[in-house]
């Protein structure tokens, strides 16, 4: 109703318009709400002491159309005193409102009912009862996390739900599968050493959370389709991070700067005929939802929050990503999920999954916990593993040294 009245409105503006400048001064109106217009007629007063024409001709205009076809009044009975007018507008104010309706038969029958606005139930508040009634306790246990979000236009509160709802659906199609069986040259300890070395890459070029994410995912897909060598397992890494950068980052690094962070074992022209190879194999498509994409949600989720459990989670999830294993066994928004369980776990923080986790993320603490294990698991082999690159970066104050913590006992 609230688009319909909208475009009514717009409709009537010209003629409202046109209707002040032939017989009403302009300092002379007040302006009509939307749900006024076309119902009521209002007793216009003229701030100069003028009398008022309009209303002579917007009774007549009303009688005739509550009035049968049989007995309108003629033309000239319009010119009634100023006193008889100023009745009839009363009168008409406390009883008469004219419905307008879609249907043909019900357009010129009038409807006599006094307007009152006091104890109207909308719609919206008719249902919230309903929802509130059907599902008891259990649903006012789930935080509406988006509440805050409201009035701001870019966290899109109106559409987040079925985001993720397709992102859920979606994931299978950019789920990587184990692989390595048709890579005779690559195994599961070289793609450890190119991860790791990949996000020493991403912190030294100071580059977005998401191109990480979107590197390693282009990495595992394109060596799930293409045969690659040994020798040329870096030059995909390094063309995959090229073509994350240009979608993900908004000064995104020349491909020079990746040949010579991979110590001139490439020429600038490998690197483009790969990246282009890369792109046709992958069919362009480059929109997938990542862990990372699932984790800015779920963080959000895990209330309360702080600075210290958000690292913590990514620090896991990195840690996710390193291992073979969990990339093939689970999809982006398990891995996810899990990081943030295995935080809460390791924060100590009660109880470690809540009815609103449970409800964004579609997973019950059952569901995560052996994913979980094999994060925590990483972690505590983490400090004496030769790749360090991810528990040396969030050793650093920057990012709350969460890779001190003591591993979860409880999925241990």
């Amino acid at each position: 109703m609230g688009s319909r009245n909208l475009v009514v409105s717009y409709q009537q503006q010209p003629r409202e318009e046109a209707k002040q400048k032939t017989f009403v001064p302009a300092e002379g109106r007040n302006r009509r709400v939307l749900q006024d217009i076309g119902n009521l007629v209002n007793d216009r007063v003229s701030l100069q002491g003028k009398k008022p024409t309009t209303e002579v001709v917007d009774i007549a205009v009303a009688r005739d159309v509550r009035a049968p076809a049989a007995t309108k009044a003629p033309a000239a009975a319009t010119k009634a005193p100023a006193a008889e007018i100023k009745k009839a507008n009363e009168k008409q104010r406390l009883e008469d409102v004219i419905v307008i309706s879609s249907d043909e038969t019900e357009k010129s029958k009038p409807v006599s009912r006094r307007v009152s606005r006091k104890g109207v139930k909308t719609l919206t508040s008719i249902l919230s009862a309903r929802s509130k009634a059907a599902f008891g306790k259990a649903e006012d246990t789930v935080v509406d996390i988006d509440a805050a979000d409201v009035t701001n236009e870019l966290a899109v509160v109106e559409y987040v739900d079925d985001m993720y709802e397709f992102y859920k659906l979606t994931e299978v199609d950019s789920r990587v599968h184990d692989y390595l069986q048709s890579q005779p040259d690559i195994n599961g300890k070289m793609r450890s050493i190119l991860v790791d070395w990949l996000i020493e890459v991403h912190r030294k070029f100071e580059l977005m959370p998401e191109t990480l994410y979107l590197t390693i995912n282009i990495v595992d897909r394109f060596l799930a389709v293409k045969m690659v060598p040994r020798r040329e397992l870096q030059l995909v890494g390094i063309s995959s991070m090229l073509l994350a950068c240009k979608y993900e980052e908004i000064w995104a690094p020349e491909v020079n700067d990746f040949v010579c962070i991979s110590d001139n074992a490439y020429i600038r022209e490998q690197v483009l005929a790969m990246e282009k190879a890369i792109l046709g194999k992958l069919e362009w498509y480059l929109t997938v939802p990542t862990p990372y994409v699932f984790l800015v949600r779920y963080i959000k989720a895990s209330i309360p929050s702080d600075k210290e459990t958000e690292s913590l989670v990514f620090f896991l999830s990195e840690l996710g990503l390193m291992q073979y294993p969990v990339v093939v066994k689970y999809g982006p928004s398990k891995i996810a999920a899990s990081a943030v369980y295995a935080a809460r776990c390791t924060m100590d923080k009660s109880p470690f999954w809540t009815e609103t986790l449970k409800h964004h993320t579609g997973y019950t603490e059952d569901m995560l916990r052996d994913c979980a294990k094999l994060l925590v698991q990483c972690h505590s082999a983490a400090a004496e593993s030769k790749l360090k690159a991810v528990y040396k970066k969030f050793s650093s104050d920057d990012y709350g040294a969460v890779a001190l913590l003591t591993p979860a006992r409880s999925l241990i």
